[in-house]
């Protein structure tokens, strides 16, 4: 499981969607994100459909899982 707290662009409440880790500023899950690139979407159509998510945050979203799970085959 990725360590989604040292990644300036999601935030957490456990008043807030159940906890789960969420854009900043949005109720949009981060799992959101992955879910639809799976299912084939672009980011540009990611951002269109989720209002509030910014194209910086799903960038440094993406940069996170990338960097951490490197940092987890290394180990």
């Amino acid at each position: 499981m990725l360590d989604w707290s040292s990644c300036w662009a999601v935030e957490r409440d456990p008043q807030r969607m159940s906890g789960a880790w969420v854009f900043k500023g949005t109720r949009i899950p981060v799992s959101a994100l992955f879910e639809n690139l799976e299912d084939g979407a672009q980011i540009t159509q990611f951002i269109e459909w989720f209002p509030g998510v910014t194209l910086d945050q799903v960038r440094m979203v993406l940069d996170h899982a990338a960097k951490s799970l490197i940092l987890s085959e290394a180990a």
